[in-house]
């Protein structure tokens, strides 16, 4: 899967700079400040244009969607990866999809200052999302419960103009095949559209909002470490805000450390409350003991993104495994793994979690579209993986990940 490229200019010495679509940490390179880019909602862009000078642009709105889509049906799991664009206006005529557009070319950040029309969008995102899973149910069989997970939603507008008829200004041709005179889309598209929608792009300086010192992290980082005051931030509204974390403690040097939400939720419909909880609601070849009826039971998701595949493999592992160790509540010494995970998106995964270890199967499939999970607390936890030749090791939790996977996999 490409992630696409964004065309834009340092916030503080105004040199261009090329950024990608999952760029949270920037750093220009000609004045090495560094920003952390905080958006309302999500991100906007626009597709860049070829029309002849002084031409009066309108841009046409699109969703696109990029992540896992997971669907649960009888007694198996199903997923894949998907990035598709849908039509974000009711407008006969125009195409439904980019198609490879948003891969090929490089955008740009909607501004308040880009120049052109704007035709509001009037399809609501949660009506696409709702066409995205009938698009990706499978054919032969009904899903109990479906999932999009990873996801990265954002608007794309893709610029036209009215020349005898509606013409698409990326390539100067018309966008119905038949011309002027093609049926579709009603030249007065231009009336129907307005001004650029309002800033919600944000870049604030990369410094601890605790102590002024320098903020850590890779780019397509979510979260931000502050090596000076032991705190980790997140993007807020309209600020960098504390993010609960803690690390598992480990008597190795120079661990590298994986980033997990610990999530603890009230299942519906469900008792599991406790590690004992789980022993009998997965059917696990083990004999739960008597403090194991006192221990909380919490679901382990990862905060960083792999393939659909290794996503559950791991989720499912240390989600068993119930890691006891009290999480230190302190940054460890070692490697970090970036966060590109949010927490919402691994609350959206636990139903999936759930039909990935309970046993028997059959036992959850009529009752899981119909069950409420609901999320009561969730910390982010950093844990300790040897680094072996290809990959990072667990022998405690018995994981074992492939690194060229985590970079690979960045863009999920």
């Amino acid at each position: 899967m490409t992630d696409f490229k964004i065309a834009h200019q340092c916030p503080q010495c105004g040199a261009p700079a090329e950024l990608t679509e999952t760029t949270r940490l920037f750093q220009c390179g000609f004045c090495r400040v560094k920003s952390f880019l905080l958006e309302k909602g999500f991100f906007r862009y626009v597709l860049p244009d070829a029309a002849p000078p002084e031409t009066p642009l309108i841009y046409v709105p699109y969703w696109r969607f990029k992540g896992m889509a997971f669907h649960c049906v009888e007694n198996d799991i199903g997923h894949r990866v998907v990035d598709v664009s849908l039509l974000a206006v009711s407008e006969p005529g125009l195409p439904e999809s980019l198609g490879l557009r948003s891969q090929a070319l490089k955008l740009r950040f909607l501004t308040p200052e880009t120049g052109g029309r704007f035709l509001r969008p009037t399809r609501p995102m949660k009506e696409a999302m709702d066409q995205f899973e009938q698009r990706y149910a499978p054919a032969s069989r009904h899903p109990v419960h479906q999932s999009f997970i990873g996801e990265c939603l954002s608007l794309i507008y893709a610029p036209v103009y009215v020349d005898g008829c509606v013409m698409d200004a990326v390539l100067n041709q018309p966008v119905c095949p038949g011309g002027a005179d093609a049926e579709g889309i009603p030249p007065d598209i231009a009336e129907r559209a307005g001004d650029p929608p309002g800033r919600n792009l944000r870049f604030v300086p990369a410094l601890c909002p605790g102590c002024g010192w320098d903020l850590s992290g890779e780019e397509d980082t979510l979260a931000l470490a502050c090596f000076n005051c032991d705190s980790v931030w997140h993007a807020g509204s309209r600020r960098l805000d504390r993010l609960p974390f803690g690390h598992i403690p480990d008597s190795q040097p120079n661990r590298d450390y994986l980033p997990f939400w610990r999530i603890r939720a009230d299942v519906s419909g469900l008792i599991l409350d406790s590690r004992a909880d789980l022993v009998r609601v997965a059917n696990l070849p083990v004999v739960a003991r008597p403090e194991w009826e006192e221990a909380p039971f919490h679901f382990w998701v990862p905060a960083f993104k792999v393939s659909p595949q290794a996503f559950l493999r791991i989720a499912q592992g240390l989600t068993v495994a119930q890691p006891a160790e009290k999480p230190a509540p302190s940054l460890p010494k070692g490697t970090l793994h970036p966060v590109t995970l949010p927490v919402t998106e691994a609350v959206e995964s636990l139903k999936m979690l759930l039909a990935a270890f309970i046993r028997p199967k059959k036992k959850l499939s009529t009752r899981l579209a119909h069950m409420d999970i609901r999320p009561k607390s969730a910390l982010l936890v950093y844990a300790p993986f040897e680094r072996g030749h290809h990959e990072l090791l667990s022998e405690q939790y018995r994981l074992a990940i492939n690194r060229n996977m985590l970079k690979l996999t960045g863009n999920i």
